[in-house]
């Protein structure tokens, strides 16, 4: 089991091109931990938002009357990808790992397999 900021380290190490990462609260919006970002990229004000997206996902499930689960979503810039994966493991309940990657550097497949692989290993 990985502690927030192990888990944090290794997508940052262990995903080429990645720029930040965060492990989220969606209940709160608050992020319980942050590695990367700069002047160009606040992952708190990320974080935050990347919420209501989270939420407006499980709502439009609802409605639909779909029994699945979201393990991730991606959203595409044209510099970045943006993939927020929900935590269904151990005490992950109101969880997600958000990781921005620059996409000129970056592998999708891979980075959608160590977030996965990060996922099962995180411990809050």
């Amino acid at each position: 089991m990985a502690d927030v900021d192990v888990s944090l380290k290794e997508l940052m190490a262990g995903v080429e091109g990645s720029l930040g990462a965060a492990v989220v609260d969606y209940t709160s919006g608050l992020a319980l931990g942050v590695l990367g970002g700069g002047k160009d990229l606040d992952l708190e004000v990320a974080a935050a938002g990347n919420t209501d997206v989270v939420r407006a996902q499980m709502r439009t499930l609802e409605h639909l009357g779909l029994a699945s689960q979201i393990e991730d979503i991606l959203i595409t810039l044209d510099r970045h990808y943006h993939i927020i994966r929900l935590v269904n493991g151990r005490g992950g309940n109101g969880l997600f790992l958000y990781l921005v990657l620059d996409k000129a550097r970056s592998n999708l497949a891979m980075a959608r397999h160590q977030l996965k692989r990060v996922e099962e290993n995180l411990a809050v």
